[in-house]
């Protein structure tokens, strides 16, 4: 008994040197966002001033309209939307696919992300550190996970419409995608960066510039 006491104190002390966001220590620390106070997080209203509001959100309630030039489109419910997740760890993601649509090459810096199939057939996978590609295809009700901080994507390869749902266990998590982080950061990263890195020259540098940051070029 004293052993599996033991272990259980280790096991919760891994599960929280773990986590992504500190754990709350409080009740509720509904964010503060007219705050002058600078933490890893937003300052706390007073609970005397918070409200069902803060808790709620309907953002993610209906399908979004993926008419863009990649065929997907995502909406989240971060802290940013629901004050109410401040110092509580988690957050969530929507995305919804017409048919070939692809969510491109991205990360999470601060967040594993789960995945749960609402509808359709969607081919996904992630890249670990090693250069392994690791790919599924899920379909509806099935769920997969993301590893925190790698590279990952999702395309639908059918010809019907797909939607997910994303759970993450930050309340921020923070996204870069890949193309936009490279060729359309502000200041630019050099050209001889990338025709480098890439081995691409600078002309081809300039054209994906121009379809990425078309005010730049």
């Amino acid at each position: 008994m004293e052993l599996l006491f033991a272990y259980l104190i280790i096991f919760a002390a891994i599960s929280g040197a773990l986590a992504s966001d500190p754990d709350p220590l409080q009740d509720v620390c509904v964010a503060d966002f007219a705050s002058g106070v600078t933490v890893n997080g937003f300052a706390c209203k007073d609970v005397a001033n918070i409200s069902a509001a803060d808790f709620s959100f309907d953002g993610l309630a209906k399908a979004g309209v993926p008419n863009n030039s990649l065929g997907a489109v995502a909406a989240v419910a971060t802290v940013n939307e629901i004050p109410g997740l401040n110092t509580m760890g988690l957050s969530l993601s929507r995305a919804d696919f017409a048919p070939g649509g692809l969510i491109q090459p991205h990360t999470h810096p601060r967040a594993t992300e789960m995945v749960f199939v609402l509808d359709g057939v969607l081919d996904v996978s992630f890249i670990t550190t090693s250069n392994v590609l690791v790919s599924k295809t899920v379909k509806k009700g099935e769920i997969f996970v993301f590893p925190r901080g790698l590279t990952h994507f999702l395309k639908n390869n059918s010809d019907k419409p797909a939607a997910v749902l994303a759970t993450f266990n930050s309340q921020l998590p923070g996204t870069q995608v890949i193309a936009q982080t490279l060729f359309a950061a502000t200041p630019e990263v050099p050209d001889n960066v990338l025709t480098r890195a890439f081995q691409i020259s600078t002309e081809e540098v300039d054209k994906i510039k121009s379809k990425l940051a078309p005010n730049k070029k």
